[in-house]
């Protein structure tokens, strides 16, 4: 089922706290190495995707810039989200991180900045003056938005200023952490699910195989449109073309709510 081309505007938008809006589905772009990461990049883009998810961990933000280059797709259609690297949480370290994505990438802003990690057990409270950077590089326009990733709501809690609009997390029907959802909603936090397929091992569920079947759907699509009910951003990644395509195909049906209740219920409260 190849996907439709679409731009960004026929993607629905989610309303970030911050008055800015984005883009309900986006790319994932971890473990996506070198030539590998340009041509799925240019492949994802091709097929409408506009929301880049990218990191300094992932070393590849080089290779991202190159399929940026050659789309010819204008910056204002574009959402780019970056993240800096738990090394590099002091506040001047901070900077030179995002001014190094920001070259690589050949861009002169981020859509959306995030803490990839508190990084509590080797760095303390560092991410608290990190974040006080962050705030600085939205008030100089570097990145319009910033967030966090993996942080509990004890890490947001101990944070000075504004608020994060959005909190990354691992997030797929086994592991759907409603107890944290819940708290990021009481503050009105986005929430992007990384892993929303559970790596794949998700989609072999029978669960969820079976809604597939009803369906017509692929499992991946199955479980994307879950998390988009559930009004969550996820960010699937595959260097596969298809899937690719097949994984941005599903804003043309619903799941019902019985669907998604044999979905919620995949939920292992103990998986680490």
């Amino acid at each position: 089922m190849a996907a439709k081309g679409r731009d960004v505007t026929q993607i629905p938008q989610v309303r970030l706290s911050d008055g800015h809006q984005m883009p309900q589905l986006g790319f994932g772009t971890w473990d996506l190495n070198g030539e590998v990461a340009q041509r799925a990049v240019t492949r994802a883009l091709e097929v409408g995707y506009r929301h880049l998810d990218m990191a300094t961990l992932y070393r590849n933000e080089a290779w991202i810039g190159r399929a940026l280059a050659a789309s010819g797709i204008a910056r204002n259609e574009l959402f780019l989200t970056g993240k800096v690297h738990p090394d590099d949480l002091a506040p001047a370290a901070a900077r030179r991180a995002l001014e190094t994505t920001l070259t690589d990438l050949g861009v002169d802003h981020l859509d959306l900045y995030l803490i990839h990690s508190p990084g509590v057990r080797r760095y303390g409270n560092a991410y608290i003056t990190c974040w006080d950077a962050l705030q600085e590089f939205r008030d100089e326009g570097l990145t319009t938005s910033i967030g966090v990733s993996n942080f509990t709501a004890d890490h947001i809690a101990a944070l000075h200023g504004m608020a994060p609009v959005v909190n990354q997390v691992e997030l797929h029907p086994t592991y759907s952490q409603p107890e944290l959802r819940a708290q990021m909603a009481d503050r009105e936090i986005a929430v992007v699910s990384y892993s929303p397929l559970g790596q794949a091992s998700d989609l072999t569920d029978q669960v969820v195989q079976q809604i597939a079947e009803t369906a017509g759907r692929t499992p991946a699509q199955v479980v994307l449109r879950w998390h988009l009910q559930h009004g969550l951003t996820p960010i699937p990644k595959s260097s596969h073309p298809q899937r690719i395509a097949d994984n941005l195909d599903v804003f043309d049906f619903e799941l019902s709510r019985e669907q998604m209740g044999l979905i919620d219920s995949l939920n292992r409260p103990d998986v680490d």
